[in-house]
């Protein structure tokens, strides 16, 4: 009865942690850039459930017993959360007419799940990445996201507009008086590989390399548009479906352990009792 109770519990607590996700997404859904989460969910491993029983085998000596078992079935021991993943598919654009917003479009990637990111600078220093063009321009005339950060050009050092007033081209050029510097982007082969950070920013991990420069083998195509934003890639009314769906089976679960709950109450107050 109480592998029941815990099993029952596991998918309450699987499905609030999927819950959860869901909720991320929706409040993201109007974020530049956001890239939607996946949540997967995994059963823990099963249990061969197996009758032992005895059996006399005759000897010279009388007999000897030995344990024999007969198979009966499976047993399911429960669900749990076993990751999130960010979903990297490309996002609408709209058009904001603002000249530090920009917007990076896939081309043809050589990977089925590889994706391009800006180069950004993290108030420690390092080396993240981001799908977020909304930028501006701080008070010292360094191209900067909305959080501070520093945008990197193609040698990791920050960009210096001088002001609002500058242009980029399709190819990541951006020229701002008289001065051009190339738009650092780069690009990971598996974006399921990519960490989520905080602030629309991405790692490839603590140990993992830097992601490889996507102008380095010249078969990666992109292109950026001035002015305009990638909306995120969130579907508001599939997220709403999928809330509703997580919670009804949160609710079945839920007056599962209820069940197994007044079993045990009755076993406990009434059963017990006969003794």
């Amino acid at each position: 009865m109480l592998r029941g109770f815990y099993t029952a519990a596991s998918g309450m607590m699987a499905n609030q942690r999927m819950q959860e996700t869901l909720s991320n997404n929706l409040a993201n859904a109007y974020t530049p850039g956001y890239k939607a989460d996946q949540g997967t969910l995994r059963a823990f491993p099963e249990l061969l459930i197996q009758e032992m029983n005895q059996t006399t085998v005759p000897t010279r000596n009388g007999g000897l017993t030995l344990p024999t078992e007969k198979s009966i079935g499976s047993l399911h021991t429960g669900v749990y959360m076993q990751e999130t993943l960010p979903k990297f598919s490309q996002g609408d654009l709209r058009e904001t007419g603002i000249q530090t917003d920009l917007a990076l479009l896939n081309g043809n990637l050589p990977d089925e799940n590889g994706s391009l990111l800006f180069n950004v600078q993290d108030e420690a220093g390092n080396l993240r990445y981001t799908r977020n063009g909304n930028f501006t321009v701080d008070g010292e005339g360094f191209l900067t996201t909305t959080q501070g950060y520093y945008v990197l050009d193609d040698a990791g050092n920050p960009i210096q507009t001088d002001g609002m007033d500058f242009d980029v081209s399709e190819n990541g050029a951006l020229t701002a008086a008289g001065v051009t510097a190339q738009l650092g982007l780069s690009y990971s082969p598996n974006s399921f590989d990519l960490e989520k950070v905080g602030n629309g920013l991405y790692t490839p991990g603590e140990d993992a390399a830097p992601l490889a420069d996507a102008r380095a083998g010249g078969e990666i195509n992109f292109s950026i548009r001035q002015g305009f934003l990638e909306r995120s890639n969130v579907d508001p009314a599939q997220v709403m479906t999928e809330m509703m769906n997580t919670y009804r089976s949160f609710e079945l679960n839920q007056r599962v352990l209820k069940a197994y709950d007044q079993s045990l109450q009755k076993t406990v107050t009434e059963i017990a009792r006969l003794g």
